[in-house]
C-alpha cells in the first residue's frame, strides 16, 4: 500500500533491541498521554502534508512559540506547493525574516519546485520521495510520512534523543555512530508497533507524543518524572540518574565576535547592500559592516570605512549596539551615523539607497532588522 515507505519495514524483518512487551506497554501509555495532554497546535488540525512540511522546517533550531505566528502568515500568503514554487526570492525571505538559518527557506522552494517538476505539484506519500527533496533529512522525511500519512516511518530528533536514552538507560553519546544506530532502531520498533494496532492515525500520535513528552515533560533539565506516562518502564528515572542522559559531548565554548555597522544617510534615504550567494544568511539585506578582533576606536572605524568606501568619515557617533546569537558566536553589533556625503559601496557588492519604508519591505537579518527598529524610532540628521 505505501510503495517505499521505510527500507528497514518494507523489506527485512524488523529486529527489536528492546523487549517487546515492554514496548507495546510504551506505546499504549504514550497513545493514551498524547490523546488527554497534546497541545492544540495549529499543524496538528491538519493533514495536509505541505502545511506539515512548514511547520516541521520552521521548528528547526526554533521554539514552538516563535514558529506559530510564522507559519500561520505563510501559510496565508503561500498556502500551496505551487505558490512557493512561483514566489520571488524577496517574498520567501521576507516571511521568514527573524527565524534564521535561511538556506532552509531557500530549500523549501527548491524543494517545491522539485514537487513541481517530478509529481505534478503533489506533495510525494513516499519515504524515499520525501528523503530526495532539498533541505529534508531522515527525521524530517519520517515526521512527515507519519504524520502527514500516518506511515511506519520513525523520528528521532532532540526531544526523542533524550526520551529514549532516558528510557531505555542508552549511556553513549548519541551522535556516535553505534548508539544513534540503536536509537533509529528503538523509535522504528516504537513506531512499528503502534501501526499494528486498530485504531486510526497511531503512526502519527505516536511519533507526537514522543516529541511532545520531551517537550513538555522529559525535558533537558528538571524533568517532571513525576508526571511522566512511562516513569515505571525508565530506567533513568528508577535508578536516579535522568541527568545523565543522553551523554552529549560538552558543547563548544561560545566565540565572541565585534562588529561595527555603517549608518551612512543621504536626504532620506539610507545604504544597504545584498549579502551575496553562498554565505551566511545570503540574499538578505544589511547596512554595511566591518568585522573587528577588538572593540574599534575612532582610528578603526576610519580604517574600515575606508575599506569599505574609499574615503574615512568626517563624523561617526554611536547610534546603538545589537547583542546577537548564532551557533557558538556571540555577536556585538554597533551601529554607528557616519558622515560620508560622497560614500559609495564596494564595486562587486550590490546596494541601494532606501527609504525607511523602502527597508522595511527588505528581509534583513535579526541584528540588522533591530537597527533598522532603532532607525525607526528616531530622527537621525544628515
Amino acid at each position: 500500500m505505501f510503495g517505499l515507505i521505510f527500507a528497514t519495514v518494507s523489506s527485512k524483518k524488523l529486529q527489536l533491541p528492546a523487549n517487546a512487551a515492554t514496548c507495546r506497554a510504551l506505546v499504549r501509555a504514550l497513545l493514551a498521554w498524547f490523546a488527554a495532554h497534546a497541545r492544540d497546535l495549529p499543524w496538528r488540525r491538519t493533514r495536509d502534508p505541505y502545511a506539515i512540511w512548514v511547520s516541521e522546517i520552521m521548528l528547526q533550531q526554533t521554539q514552538v512559540k516563535t514558529v506559530i505566528p510564522y507559519w500561520e502568515r505563510w501559510l496565508r500568503s503561500l498556502p500551496n506547493i505551487q505558490s512557493l514554487a512561483d514566489a520571488p526570492p524577496q517574498t520567501i525571505h521576507k516571511l521568514w525574516e527573524g527565524l534564521g538559518y535561511y538556506t532552509r527557506v531557500r530549500n523549501m522552494q527548491k524543494a517545491a519546485q522539485q514537487i513541481v517538476a517530478e509529481h505534478r505539484g503533489q506533495f510525494p506519500d513516499a519515504f524515499d520521495s520525501i528523503l530526495a527533496l532539498p533541505g529534508i533529512g531522515r527525521y524530517t522525511a519520517g515526521a512527515i510520512a507519519s504524520i502527514a500519512f500516518n506511515q511506519p516511518a520513525p523520528i528521532l530528533d532532540g526531544n526523542v534523543i533524550r526520551v529514549l536514552t532516558r528510557l531505555f538507560g542508552i549511556s553513549g553519546n548519541p551522535k556516535d555512530k553505534v548508539t544513534n544506530a540503536k536509537l533509529w532502531q528503538l523509535s522504528e520498533q516504537l513506531v512499528t508497533i503502534s501501526f499494528q494496532t486498530t485504531a486510526a492515525d497511531t503512526c502519527s500520535q505516536l511519533n507526537q507524543s514522543l516529541m511532545e513528552l520531551g517537550a513538555l515533560i522529559c525535558t533537558p533539565k528538571q524533568p517532571k518524572c513525576l508526571a511522566c506516562p512511562v516513569r515505571s518502564n525508565c530506567v533513568a528515572y528508577r535508578t536516579g540518574r535522568t541527568d545523565e542522559f543522553p551523554a552529549l559531548a560538552p558543547r563548544t565554548a561560545p566565540t565572541a565576535r565585534l562588529f561595527a555597522a555603517f549608518i551612512i544617510q543621504n536626504r532620506h534615504r539610507y545604504l544597504v547592500q545584498q549579502r551575496p550567494s553562498g554565505i551566511v544568511n545570503a540574499h538578505l539585506w544589511e547596512f554595511p559592516n566591518f568585522e573587528f578582533p577588538t572593540a574599534p576606536g575612532a582610528s578603526d572605524l576610519n580604517h574600515a570605512a575606508e575599506t569599505l568606501f574609499g574615503q574615512a568619515p568626517q563624523s561617526t557617533r554611536p547610534l546603538c549596539t545589537v547583542k546577537h546569537t548564532i551557533t557558538r558566536y556571540r555577536i556585538t553589533l554597533t551601529a554607528f551615523h557616519a558622515a560620508l556625503p560622497n560614500a559609495a559601496p564596494r564595486a562587486k557588492t550590490k546596494s541601494r539607497w532606501c527609504t525607511l519604508a523602502e527597508m522595511q519591505k527588505l528581509p534583513f537579518p535579526s541584528a540588522h532588522q533591530k537597527i533598522l527598529k532603532h532607525l525607526a524610532q528616531i530622527t537621525v540628521p544628515a
